[in-house]
């Protein structure tokens, strides 16, 4: 019995920072050398040359700070640097380090030269970032031992260390501890070039057969991001194996990702869902971003993160200290018609 690929079919959504089925073989997917990374040429270069001094001086690498939207390939560039340095690497994130004993435990187990990685480390507790200082500048830990009058201060020498961040939210990182970082990299949104070089090499991993247009095709509705071209890439392998012998071509990638409801420029239902709300019931804007949250069913921070950077490169939206607006734009590529007179900040 074959696959049904029906209107009503329900899938995960493509939009998301969360691990869904289709993340199962990212990892086979991942480059694991700066000379198989595609994109990213600025962040690139910096590291190819800080990766070979430091080789050359037979040192750690300073702390670095990887920041931008989600699905660029933080986590990957994490591990390209271990293997560009030849170190073990051991990743953990910010909310997953509740106590300060947990943080003493992983900065105690790490050898000469190992790399630790924090995924959202902007949500590190305060009161351990107080630990991770005079381990990022000293690589010491001060251990307090004891209460009150008979407390006592012990601190233990560690291992020299590369620590990696990573975040979506720079500017909740406290300003002590990104000042600690040596470097701070950016990661920006891929061009449609960039993302058809990651298809075509994500397909060859996966054994897929893909024309060049199929993989443009996939790239330019990849919102500027390798983890949604991926995502997308697998599901348009399952339709083009059950409808179009296997082979993905411009129109098989177009048809199967109009099933997916995801239109010639990458949105998505919740993004058009969201531009609808702000015209429809709110006149255009400006409308706050709770309100518009509960209005489209998403969290406020869902909202913010995966799915506004990416309208807000497009035009589509734009944020005034009132609210959330719908631009001209928006209007334009909806299809809808707009007295924008009557409609200010637009």
């Amino acid at each position: 019995m074959g696959i049904d690929f029906t209107d009503d079919v329900s899938y995960e959504p493509i939009v998301t920072t969360s691990f869904v089925r289709e993340d199962m073989g990212e990892q086979t997917l991942r480059p694991r050398f700066l000379s198989e990374y595609n994109g990213q040429e600025k962040a690139k270069s910096s590291l190819e040359i800080s990766i070979e001094a430091a080789r050359m001086r037979k040192e750690p690498l300073d702390h670095i700070l990887l920041y931008g939207p989600p699905g660029l390939g933080k986590t990957t560039l994490a591990g390209i640097i271990a293997n560009e340095m030849g170190s073990n690497i051991r990743i953990t994130s910010g909310p997953a380090i509740e106590k300060a004993g947990d943080l003493a435990a992983l900065l105690t187990n790490l050898a000469e030269g190992d790399i630790l990685f924090i995924d959202e480390i902007h949500r590190l507790n305060r009161n351990i970032e107080e630990i991770l200082y005079p381990a990022m500048e000293d690589y010491a830990l001060d251990i307090i031992i004891g209460k009150g009058p008979s407390a006592n201060s012990i601190r233990l020498d560690l291992q020299s260390f590369t620590l990696i961040g990573a975040t979506t939210r720079a500017g909740q990182l406290s300003a002590p501890l990104r000042e600690r970082f040596g470097m701070t990299l950016r990661l920006d949104l891929y061009t449609v070039q960039e993302l058809q070089k990651i298809v075509l090499r994500s397909a060859g991993i996966l054994g897929v057969e893909i024309e060049p247009g199929g993989a443009a095709e996939i790239a330019a509705r990849s919102r500027g991001t390798p983890r949604i071209a991926n995502r997308l890439l697998r599901r348009i392998r399952d339709y083009a194996q059950v409808r179009a012998e296997g082979v993905i071509t411009r129109e098989v990638a177009d048809e199967a990702l109009r099933r997916l409801e995801i239109d010639e420029i990458g949105l998505d239902a919740t993004d058009r869902n969201m531009l609808l709300s702000i015209i429809r019931n709110y006149g255009g804007g400006p409308v706050g971003l709770e309100t518009l949250a509960a209005t489209v069913g998403e969290e406020a921070i869902t909202l913010e993160d995966v799915y506004e950077p990416y309208l807000l490169q497009l035009g589509f939206l734009s944020r005034t200290p009132r609210g959330r607006c719908a631009t001209r734009l928006a209007y334009e590529h909806l299809g809808i018609e707009a007295d924008f007179q009557t409609q200010m900040k637009l």
